[in-house]
């Protein structure tokens, strides 16, 4: 059992994580991402009703985190006996401390499911409204547990990989501030994709236009927390110099200018900025803006889990 939840296993030597899990750093990140700002957005405006973006969130939310655990356990050494860490414990282990977050956060964005669909559901399922009527009665306690456990989802996987001493570029402070904040970004461009293609709802209702407005201060945030990361390692000392040559040479800095830099933060700024009014607010610009910052997040996952186990001490 101790073996099965020391995920220090495997680096000793070489890369111990592999693509899947930057894959499920994203897909988690998505997923308390996009449940903040919808709960944020529904506590801002005294919402009641299920709208269009409270239905999105609840279905992306649910959804990603259920994927992710997917290439989470197929990345285990031993992905068959995942469910002892459901029943054993150690707390003194960052992955079982989130395990257990991911034991209670996942439950809750299934009944968010159920809040956001309630009238469907009924009217499907009419046997199950009880058990719908029982749960809105809880509906303020859970929407509340989930906005915390969300924000619990976000900074975890920041924290997850840096515990890992021997690596300057991911054992840093930084990290899970900056996994909260590129989850924020990620989680609601899937918001806009999915409300304004699933739920047909309009580009420049009211909450479409808070979502708009809001990307630019996340991403410049992403941005600043990337700059703290690039200073905290130039003036940290050998170690941090090492690990800053990840910016700088071998394919990861290329995902990082290119898919960082140029997918994620160049090209949705200048669609929305450099281009005509017009052109701008098309469906096109909306759609690849989106997708672009989705992209630019994963390349930032890629970039943090192998060049930060490539340059270790």
């Amino acid at each position: 059992m101790n073996e099965l939840i020391n995920y220090n296993n495997g680096f000793t030597d070489g890369i111990g994580w592999h693509w899947p899990i930057a894959v499920y750093l994203l897909l988690a990140g998505i997923s308390g991402g996009a449940l903040i700002v919808a709960l944020a957005i529904r506590y801002y405006k005294n919402q009641s009703e299920n709208t269009a973006v409270y239905k999105s969130a609840a279905l992306v939310s649910c959804s990603t985190i259920l994927l992710g655990m997917v290439f989470l356990v197929a990345d285990l050494t031993k992905p068959l006996v995942f469910w002892k860490i459901l029943i054993y414990y150690n707390f003194s282990s960052v992955m079982s401390i989130g395990v257990a977050a991911i034991s209670i956060y996942i439950p809750l964005t299934c009944v968010l499911v159920i809040y956001a669909f309630d009238k469907e559901i009924k009217s499907w399922f009419g046997f199950l409204s009880p058990i719908i009527n029982l749960l809105n009665k809880l509906r303020g306690t859970v929407e509340g547990a989930s906005f915390f456990f969300g924000v619990i989802i976000c900074a975890y996987t920041g924290f997850l990989i840096s515990v890992l001493v021997r690596f300057p570029m991911l054992n840093t402070s930084i990290l899970p501030a900056l996994f909260v904040v590129s989850g924020i970004s990620a989680g609601t461009a899937a918001l806009c994709i999915v409300a304004k293609k699933g739920f047909k709802e309009d580009s420049h209702s009211s909450d479409m236009q808070i979502l708009h407005k809001i990307e630019w201060p996340i991403m410049f945030t992403e941005i600043m927390f990337l700059v703290m990361l690039y200073v905290s390692l130039l003036v940290g000392g050998a170690a941090g110099k090492n690990a800053l040559a990840g910016f700088h040479s071998g394919a990861w800095a290329d995902v990082f200018w290119f898919g960082v830099v140029g997918i994620g933060f160049t090209l949705p700024l200048f669609l929305n900025f450099m281009l005509g009014k017009k052109v701008a607010h098309s469906a096109t610009v909306f759609y690849i803006s989106a997708i672009s910052s989705i992209v630019g997040v994963l390349c930032l996952r890629l970039f943090i889990i192998y060049a930060g186990q490539i340059f270790s001490i």
